[in-house]
């Protein structure tokens, strides 16, 4: 089901993250939000995984199983730190393998599963007695505050990164890189957040749009120029309507190359 915003966490159920929202766990209780996106995606596994691990520590047990990039590595990190289990899906067994080989890659996961045995696995899990909890380490703590818009959003940046050269794709802000994150992290002051791996899907993204745009005005421009070449001829003036011919066919021609980059050709 999609749950309510501040509904209470009941046993037996499975919660869906709506549409355009984060899911977080906080306490008992279901926190629906629309902060920034991570890794280009809202809802977003990093920040529900952070969340369960500041809430549940050693009683949260994080699944990754199929999916493209890498959502997900950074929040199995968060609950593992927070002596919670890591649980991944065998990347061969997997429809998209990308995600749990980066969860893999980066984790020291506890239990790597297939479709088959993951059941299993979880409800043995379950069942079992939590250890003792562990102190909140500052680096997640930071983190989901940054997420969630509070605290001193430039005092956590410093504090677990360093200002990049590199520009959010989504707000146009500085991006700070994570230290010591792996895979290479990074996080604006708005609350954006991107893996090296999604931050250049998400350039390349922005970059289509920006050049599809590019296109749209240069066509429109144009149109213009030779709909104003046309009235000057219609006014007597023809060495005005030659001009901006002239100039509306240099413009085609760069349009053309502009349309062969943006579609491949």
């Amino acid at each position: 089901m999609h749950p309510r915003h501040l509904e209470r966490l009941e046993p037996g159920r499975i919660y869906v993250a709506p549409p355009d929202h984060h899911m977080l766990v906080v306490g008992r209780q279901i926190r629906l939000t629309r902060d920034a996106k991570e890794n280009h995606a809202r809802p977003a596994i990093d920040p529900l995984f952070r969340s369960a691990a500041i809430a549940h520590g050693t009683r949260t047990i994080g699944v990754i199983l199929s999916g493209r990039l890498d959502d997900g590595t950074a929040g199995l990190q968060a609950i593992q730190a927070c002596g919670g289990l890591t649980v991944v899906q065998d990347p061969d067994d997997a429809e998209e393998g990308q995600m749990p080989s980066s969860a893999i890659e980066n984790v020291r996961v506890d239990h790597v599963v297939t479709c088959e045995t993951l059941p299993a696995t979880l409800a043995s899990l379950v069942h079992q007695r939590a250890p003792a909890e562990v102190p909140v380490p500052q680096r997640v703590a930071c983190e989901q505050q940054l997420s969630q818009g509070e605290g001193d959003t430039m005092e956590n940046l410093d504090a677990i990164g360093t200002p990049s050269k590199i520009i959010c794709p989504e707000c146009n802000g500085v991006l700070w890189e994570m230290r010591d994150a792996k895979p290479r992290r990074f996080r604006c002051h708005t609350g954006h957040a991107f893996t090296a791996a999604s931050l250049i899907y998400t350039q390349r993204t922005k970059m289509d749009e920006a050049l599809w745009n590019a296109l749209r005005a240069m066509e429109e421009r144009v149109s213009l120029l030779r709909s104003m070449a046309g009235t000057h001829r219609e006014a007597g003036n023809p060495r005005e309507g030659d001009r901006l011919e002239r100039e509306a066919t240099h413009l085609t021609q760069h349009a053309a190359q502009l349309q062969a980059m943006v579609s491949g050709t």
